[in-house]
């Protein structure tokens, strides 16, 4: 039974940073692009970065290049979405999602699974 189970959220100034995690159980995990997404209240589910598997190649979008890096870790079937200088407008629950193969990161549906999510709230 594959698993993505998300942790890190929480309360925080705007300014500051938060390291979210996303650990992985029952998939061929360096075979998966690792996505993150986020979705706002009364908002879509928008894309925010990915780490494409087989390669070190990271694409953002352009509100979070420069604020947020994605990290992975293949021994721990994990990977990080470190935030920071966040804003008010980052506020949403956190996503990451896994496709197997994929290099069609910014399309939800080439995902293939989705953990819970965790809720994060920036605070002016």
């Amino acid at each position: 039974q594959v698993q993505l189970v998300e942790s890190g959220g929480g309360l925080v100034q705007a300014g500051g940073s938060l390291r979210l995690s996303c650990a992985a159980s029952g998939l061929t995990f360096r075979q998966h692009s690792i996505g993150w997404f986020r979705q706002a209240p009364g908002k879509e589910r928008e894309f925010v970065g990915a780490n494409i598997w087989g390669s070190s190649s990271t694409p953002y979008t352009d509100d979070a290049k420069g604020r947020f890096t994605i990290s992975r870790d293949n021994a721990k079937n994990t990977v990080y979405l470190q935030m920071s200088s966040l804003k008010v407008e980052d506020t949403a629950v956190y996503y990451c999602a896994a496709g197997f193969r994929t290099g069609d990161i910014y399309n939800k549906d080439a995902y293939n699974y989705w953990g819970s999510g965790t809720q994060v709230t920036v605070s002016s």
